[in-house]
């Protein structure tokens, strides 16, 4: 089981006088990832040191840190806290005070993890995303069942046909709403996945 971030959350911790500041944040895509570290990073800190895991995407940086002192413990607190789909920060502000490789990785890795652990977390649900299309009469009765099967719609576009969605919903609930979209639109609507487990194609 995985979770996610149901929003932002900081943390602030002092060690031997070196401030760590975390932010973290829930995100999807890599490119979402580093958009949050820019937003986040602050000029004026001694480090700026971030890992994000994104399924089995993952990237870590020391911003200038011994190697392995600062990125990989803090994406080690992001696995260690079963999330995913989570971009963290932390940075830092050089007290005087030396911590030592061994120091450096309890520091970093310590101040992500107390920051996840303090988030309020989401569960992370399988979903399959489709392509649906029907005609404007069975529009209104379609879309009045995606509720009942945990259905998000990611894009709604018209043309003279009628209406073209795209949708994520639970893996779990994918063969009933085909069943269901089948009865509906009585064998007349059309959709589309990538999921072979489910025997449609794209």
């Amino acid at each position: 089981m995985a979770y996610t971030l149901a929003g932002q959350a900081t943390y602030q911790e002092d060690i031997k006088k070196s401030r760590f500041l975390v932010f973290a944040s829930p995100v999807r895509t890599p490119d979402e990832a580093m958009a949050f570290f820019a937003a986040h990073a602050v000029g004026e800190a001694t480090h700026n040191c971030w890992a994000y895991r994104i399924g089995n995407e993952y990237r870590f940086n020391d911003d200038g840190e011994p190697g392995g002192t600062a990125g990989r413990p803090i994406l080690q607190a992001i696995e260690g806290q079963d999330c995913d789909r989570v971009a963290v920060l932390v940075v830092r502000w050089f007290g005087g005070i030396k911590l030592g490789p061994g120091g450096l990785i309890r520091a970093y890795g310590g101040a992500a993890a107390q920051c996840l652990r303090l988030a309020e977390k989401i569960e992370i649900v399988d979903e399959v995303e489709l392509d649906c299309s029907c005609a404007f009469s069975d529009m209104a009765l379609v879309q009045s069942r995606f509720a009942s099967v945990e259905i998000r719609v990611l894009h709604e576009a018209f043309d003279a046909e009628g209406v073209q969605w795209r949708l994520a919903l639970p893996r779990g609930r994918a063969d009933e709403f085909l069943r269901l979209f089948t009865d509906l639109t009585r064998g007349q609507g059309r959709l589309t996945g990538s999921d072979p487990e489910w025997g449609l194609t794209p």
